[in-house]
C-alpha cells in the first residue's frame, strides 16, 4: 500500500511545526481494528514518526477526539510523544513519536504487569481536558448487555460460553450485579487498555496509545476491563491482579464482551468480533466467581 497524494500533503501540513519533510512511507498493518491508515513515515531530517490518517467520518472524530487530549496532556510519560496535527475537514492526520522499537505484549510478565498498573494509577491522578465525557453516562451502554441477550439470547448461545439452562438460570442474578455497577468517580480513564494499546518503552515505561474514548470515573474500570485480555494472553487470572474487584463492574464488563462477541460482524473491523469473544471467555468465568455462581457449562 502507497500513501495518497492527499495523505502525503496532509501529513506534511501536521509537521509544520518541526518544519520536516516526508521522504519515506512504511505500512502498519498490526495492530488496530479501526480502518483509519497508519504510517511510520521516515523524515528528510532522519527521524521517524507514527502518522495516523482518518479514512472516514468515524475515524475522523475518532483522530479529533485523539487531538484534544494530546493538546492538553502533552509530555505526560503514559503518552506517546505529540508531534502535530492536522485537519483538513474530512481526512485528519495525527502524528505522534514511533514507538516501533518498544514493547507490545503479549508476553506479559510481572514487572510490565505492575508498570502498568503504576502508569495508570498516574493517569487516573490527571487533571482531564474539559468537558471530558463521564463514565456513568455510558454505564447502560456498558452494562446492558445481559438485558440484550435475554430479549435475543440466540446470537450470545452461538458462541458456546455456557448452555441455555445456565443462562436462563443466572441471567437475572448476572443482569443485577451488573446494574448495580459503579461507574462513577474522579479518575481520568482511558477507557479502552489492552494488550494492543500498551507498549514499553526500552527504559520500561508504560505508554497507552489511542486516546479516542477517555472518560472521568471509577478507576477499576480501567482495570477491570483489561483483565480478561490479560489473562488470555497467558498471564494470571483477573483475581490476582485485582483481589478487591468490585462484582458489579465485573458483571458489566462480561456483559459488554458477551452481548457483543455474539452481534454480526463488523464489515470494516471484522476482527473485534473475535477479540471481544476472547475476553468474553475469560471474563464470564470471573463474574459467575466473584457473584458467587457456579461455572458456566
Amino acid at each position: 500500500m502507497e500513501p495518497t497524494a492527499r495523505e502525503i500533503e496532509n501529513v506534511r501540513r501536521a509537521l509544520r511545526h518541526p518544519r520536516a519533510d516526508p521522504i519515506a512511507w512504511g505500512a502498519v498493518t498490526a495492530g488496530g481494528y479501526s480502518p483509519a491508515h497508519r504510517w511510520v513515515v521516515t523524515l528528510d531530517d532522519g527521524r521517524t514518526v507514527f502518522a495516523k490518517v482518518a479514512t472516514d467520518e468515524m475515524t475522523a472524530s475518532w483522530l479529533r477526539d485523539e487531538h484534544v487530549v494530546y493538546s492538553v496532556l502533552r509530555g505526560a510519560s503514559f503518552m506517546p510523544g505529540y508531534v502535530g496535527f492536522s485537519d483538513d475537514g474530512d481526512n485528519p492526520v495525527l502524528v505522534l513519536e514511533d514507538l516501533s522499537a518498544a514493547y507490545w505484549p503479549p508476553p506479559w510478565t510481572t514487572p510490565r504487569i505492575e508498570g502498568l498498573l503504576a502508569a495508570l494509577r498516574e493517569m487516573w491522578s490527571t487533571p482531564p481536558p474539559e468537558r471530558t465525557a463521564r463514565a456513568e453516562d455510558d454505564a447502560r451502554e456498558i452494562s446492558g448487555g445481559w438485558e440484550e441477550i435475554a430479549r435475543a439470547p440466540e446470537g450470545f448461545l452461538s458462541l458456546g460460553l455456557c448452555s441455555a439452562e445456565w443462562l436462563s438460570t443466572h441471567i437475572e442474578a448476572l443482569r443485577d450485579s451488573a446494574n448495580g455497577a459503579r461507574f462513577d468517580g474522579d479518575a481520568f480513564l482511558h477507557f479502552d487498555v489492552r494488550s494492543d494499546n500498551v507498549c514499553f518503552r526500552p527504559g520500561g515505561d508504560a505508554v497507552l496509545v489511542d486516546w479516542n474514548l477517555t472518560a472521568v470515573g471509577n478507576p477499576q474500570i480501567d482495570v477491570v476491563f483489561w483483565l480478561p485480555s490479560l489473562a488470555a494472553e497467558g498471564g494470571p487470572a483477573p483475581e490476582v491482579v485485582l483481589p478487591d474487584a468490585q462484582p458489579g463492574l465485573v458483571s458489566a464488563c462480561a456483559s459488554f464482551f458477551c452481548a457483543r462477541a455474539g452481534r454480526p460482524p463488523i464489515p470494516a473491523a471484522l476482527r473485534v468480533r473475535e477479540v471481544q469473544l476472547v475476553q468474553a471467555r475469560t471474563a464470564l468465568p470471573w463474574a459467575a466467581r466473584v457473584i458467587g455462581l457456579p461455572q458456566p457449562l
